[in-house]
């Protein structure tokens, strides 16, 4: 997170809301990642949290076009 609090690419998506590892969900209905990749998160590269974060966000423009 830069100095007036946008969001990097490489920042967790993350928004408190977890259920991949509390509830064991496939996809957390938080942020929209997988349980794998919330587990991995600190162990993944910054070239795979931009991926991630990239298909999380065309996936919720696609949600918002409904």
């Amino acid at each position: 997170m830069n100095i007036v609090g946008d969001r990097d690419l490489t920042d967790s998506p993350c928004i408190g809301i977890c259920s991949a590892t509390a509830l064991g969900d496939e996809i957390c209905i938080g942020c929209g990642r997988t349980f794998e990749e919330v587990c991995r998160w600190n162990f993944l590269s910054d070239d795979e949290k931009v991926t991630i974060n990239l298909r999380l966000a065309q996936n919720r423009e696609k949600l918002q076009s409904f």
